[in-house]
């Protein structure tokens, strides 16, 4: 079900009105329900449940400590991509434990800090990168858990800045190579393998790129264990789309069933599965609210621009990505009229929508639909902008999950030259 719907014609969050939230919050305003976000995880966790299987959400997609903190309540584990996104975890109530560590470019301290906290596993991306998490878990005393992240040559026919397993990536170790690869690893002395990890890419509304990917990881880890290394966990990645517009992504339980009953059809269902949605938990969680400052007719546009901008969401600039835009408040008495809806910042690249059919006066509010992943996440200060802040509905309570940023706050650790 939707927790952002129409009542009495008013858009609501939940049970709150984004009317009320635009008054007491300003805009624009990234508005989370917790509802959905709990809906979006337990799709995955039952559908895991009576299996070897477990969640890891990808912190990229939304790192608030506040929607973190649902995910850790509802005892979900974290895939993280930098040093600052396990600090966020831990911060938000999450486990070291239960999180795994991918990215193709750790630093060192990043994997000092990572062994320190005891995470649960690294998937490491290249050779030279098994070389540095050797030496550092020498350093510190300790063994690194490790899978390798096989890129598997499958192309999920999704937007080219988002597909990650194809040949021409940077992610990933060829699968080519793979074996040896895992040869290599298991001859460190500081490492110690216990998975294998594949991710192919984002934004992907078909099964069948999945389970292309699978069957070669499957008969990899074939090969892999006859050389005598076991292999105790498949990291299948995240990557399930969401409806943004017209797309029709397979049910997440489906999605979850299907992968599962590959792997035990293939008699390797006494490993762990692990799971790392991002979008498909935040996604369609989340609006951006914003305020129409002024209504331009053009000669060949019509522009309402809005408050909002590319620094608040740079996915339409950056992917060409459609947002669903609509009007909080219903105006069936006016007629409806096609503008590009575009933000204040000086690029013609600013823009949040294109072509979208309103019926909106100035001062009224729009919300920018599915904004709970790579939205706040993306955001930029571009034009000394300050960011939004976010909130939480619960139900018919709200809470402040990031204040507002301001002016002096974006400039508060610079400092001019002396005289």
């Amino acid at each position: 079900m939707s927790h952002f719907a129409y009542v009495d014609g008013v858009l609501h969050a939940e049970g709150v009105s984004a009317v009320s939230l635009a008054e007491q919050f300003g805009t624009p305003l990234f508005v989370y329900s917790r509802a959905a976000l709990t809906e979006a995880y337990q799709a995955y966790a039952h559908a895991c449940a009576g299996h070897r299987a477990s969640v890891h959400v990808a912190v990229k997609a939304n790192s608030n400590l506040g929607v973190l903190n649902v995910f850790a309540r509802l005892g979900a584990g974290f895939d993280i991509v930098s040093g600052g996104e396990l600090a966020r975890v831990l911060a938000a109530g999450g486990q070291a434990k239960d999180v795994v560590f991918s990215g193709v470019g750790k630093s060192a301290a990043e994997m000092r800090e990572a062994l320190e906290a005891g995470v649960k596993c690294f998937n490491v991306e290249s050779i030279p990168e098994l070389d540095r998490l050797n030496a550092v878990a020498a350093e510190v005393g300790k063994k690194a858990r490790i899978s390798l992240r096989v890129n598997p040559d499958v192309d999920p026919k999704t937007h080219p800045y988002i597909s990650t397993g194809l040949k021409a990536n940077k992610f990933g170790i060829a699968f080519d190579e793979a074996r040896a690869a895992y040869r290599t690893a298991a001859a460190f002395a500081h490492l110690e393998v216990v998975g294998i990890d594949c991710h192919i890419g984002s934004q992907i509304t078909e099964i069948a790129p999945y389970l292309d990917a699978l069957e070669k990881l499957l008969d990899l880890v074939e090969q892999i264990e006859s050389d005598g290394i076991a292999i105790h966990h498949i990291d299948v990645g995240g990557g399930l789309g969401i409806t943004y517009s017209k797309e029709t992504p397979p049910d997440t339980g489906l999605f979850v069933r299907t992968l599962l009953e590959r792997i035990e059809a293939r008699g390797q269902g006494h490993r762990e599965v692990y799971f790392e949605p991002g979008r498909s938990v935040t996604g369609n969680a989340g609006i951006l609210l914003t305020r129409v400052e002024f209504l331009k007719p053009g000669a060949e546009k019509n522009f309402a621009i809005v408050d909002a901008a590319m620094n608040d969401l740079a996915r339409p600039a950056m992917y060409q990505a459609y947002h669903a835009i609509d009007p909080v408040l219903e105006r069936h008495d006016m007629p409806t009229r096609l503008y590009d809806v575009v933000g204040p910042v000086c690029e013609s690249g600013d823009w949040l929508g294109r072509d979208r059919s309103l019926a909106v006066l100035p001062g009224d509010l729009l919300a920018i639909r599915s904004a709970g992943a790579y939205a706040f996440a993306m955001s930029s200060n571009y034009n000394t902008r300050p960011r939004a802040a976010e909130v939480m509905v619960d139900d018919q309570n709200v809470f402040v999950v990031r204040a507002r940023e301001t002016v002096r706050e974006l400039f508060a650790g610079e400092s001019i030259l002396p005289a």
